[in-house]
């Protein structure tokens, strides 16, 4: 079997598992690493060796694009301060927890051990933003998860770097220079991102050719990624800063069908590279456990007393955390709900698994790096098993914690939105009628429109699409597509007043769009 049949085997497996999942409504990660487990027991099935490269260069950088795309500037400012407690603090906890317990009960030594605890550290945007997908979080809390997913990979990777730089070369940790790093890492990655999102926004606005806006799309994870890690910063930080810089802005920088075809072009990517990567995960556990060592067979059982201490680590510092700031807000009763679900929403993921890969293959001597294959093996052995059991109770919990916003909710803010939209669209025509603008039959289609979809919204109902009143196409789609502008104008102003949330924002976004595309055929 060759390697592109396997490739290829894999995409059907994982795009058919990925389907199946959204059919029973079960998280998608969970279930593919399942099934990849379930394939690479197989004893027909060949081994799986997995490149670093693949992993970082050409998955990741797409995955954590789309990740960055779906926060907003806004919504980040509202979440700064936690955020930034749990990229520092609960990182370096983590590290050092799951660094002591690997070193206490398994072959590593203190160093390796440490390796492994910097690359578990962090909790993983792709999968934490996959699994949220099903869930009807209040923005806040998604926009803390994902927020804190995405921004404390640089911490991770100082750490990471630190650590095999002293299992590599048996040298000591240096403070200052691990400051030094950080500074290197974080901030050189963030003005590279920055540069390439400005870059890329100059572009666009001069373009309005949907092939070459999708090639720029798609190009655009990539170029930072790469141009990052070329200057020796991180590429991770490059990608996640121009993901949420062109989401916040994206809406002005193109028309509404090269936003379709993007968001349908760069859908489907996301669908692939996610259902593949989760499915690897598991898929390449049972090669990496018939490379282990006779002294690395404890495996079963350190496994989950790493993914123990991950989880452990994070309660502890998610509560008290929760408990202090809740405290200062001036509540005399302290909810344990939001901590419940920030804690177990804290997954890992494809970020690991791309640290883990990257790890030499001999130290400074030449001689092999002890343990290699011990430390993948306890790090894919947690991916998978927080991504199994706390992705299908994430549910759950969520659940019981009574903070999901009921589809009620939902359905309220989304209408209050279009009457919004709908009543400026409104005062706009009037402007049209005093000015003459168009023929009376068309302004009055026009209104009738629009003031179906007022009543609509008033009602909460599904949109009325009865258009078989014959009416002049042209001038018609001339005034719509104006008074979309204004909604859309409107739109953005709702959301930048705090009246809706970014997820209403981009639904009612997608809705404008296609209707403004169906104008034009």
């Amino acid at each position: 079997m060759t390697g592109l049949t396997i490739v290829l085997l894999l995409v059907v497996l994982a795009t058919a598992v990925a389907t199946g999942a959204r059919h029973w409504s079960l998280p998608a990660p969970s279930l593919l690493v399942i099934a990849g487990l379930a394939v690479g027991l197989l004893p027909w099935v060949p081994d799986i060796h997995v490149a670093p490269q693949v992993i970082s260069v050409l998955v990741l950088p797409s995955l954590l694009y789309a990740s960055a795309e779906e926060i907003s500037a806004r919504e980040l400012r509202a979440v700064w301060r936690p955020v930034t407690i749990l990229v520092f603090g609960l990182v370096l906890a983590s590290a050092v927890a799951v660094g002591m317990i690997a070193s206490t009960l398994t072959p590593l030594s203190t160093a390796t051990a440490f390796v492994l605890g910097a690359v578990l550290a962090s909790t993983d945007p792709v999968a934490v933003t996959a699994l949220g997908r099903r869930l009807a979080l209040p923005p806040r809390v998604q926009s803390m998860v994902q927020a804190e997913s995405l921004f404390n990979d640089a911490t991770s990777l100082v750490l990471f770097k630190v650590a095999v730089g002293t299992a590599v070369a048996a040298g000591a940790v240096s403070i200052p220079s691990a400051a030094g790093q950080f500074v290197l890492l974080g901030g050189g990655g963030a003005l590279i991102g920055a540069g390439v999102a400005g870059v890329v926004m100059l572009i666009r606005r001069r373009t309005e050719d949907p092939v070459l806006e999708t090639v720029i799309a798609l190009v655009t994870p990539y170029a930072s990624y790469v141009l990052a890690e070329d200057l020796r910063t991180s590429g991770v930080t490059a990608v996640v800063v121009a993901g949420v810089v062109l989401g916040s802005t994206g809406h002005r920088l193109s028309t509404a069908h090269i936003r379709l075809q993007v968001h349908a072009v760069y859908g489907t990517v996301v669908f692939l590279l996610e259902s593949v990567v989760f499915a690897i995960i598991g898929l390449q556990l049972p090669t990496l456990v018939r490379q282990l060592a006779t002294d690395e067979r404890g495996w079963p059982l350190w496994v989950p007393a790493v993914a123990f201490t991950v989880l452990a680590i994070r309660l502890l510092w998610v509560f008290p955390l929760s408990a202090l700031m809740q405290y200062r807000r001036g509540n005399n009763r302290i909810s344990w709900r939001v901590p419940a679900v920030l804690s177990w929403a804290g997954t890992r993921g494809v970020m690991p698994l791309a640290a883990a890969l990257s790890i030499p293959l001999t130290t400074h001597a030449g001689a092999p790096l002890p343990h290699r294959a011990l430390i993948l093996t306890l790090t894919t052995g947690t991916i998978a098993l927080t991504l199994v059991v706390q992705g299908f109770t994430l549910t759950s919990v969520v659940r019981r914690s009574g903070i999901a916003l009921e589809p009620q909710h939902t359905a309220r803010e989304e209408a209050q939105a279009r009457r919004h939209l709908a009543s400026a669209a409104l005062a706009e025509l009037d402007r049209y009628e005093e000015a003459d603008a168009a023929s009376e039959t068309v302004l009055k289609h026009v209104r009738r429109h629009l003031e179906a979809r007022l009543h609509q919204a008033d009602a909460d109902s599904a949109p009325d699409t009865d258009d078989s009143v014959n009416r002049p196409a042209d001038a018609y789609g001339e005034i719509r597509r104006a008074l979309i502008a204004i909604e859309t104008a409107e739109l953005q102003h709702l959301y930048e007043n705090n009246k809706i949330s970014n997820t209403t924002r981009r639904h009612l976004q997608r809705a404008l769009d296609l209707e403004e595309a169906g104008l034009t055929g």
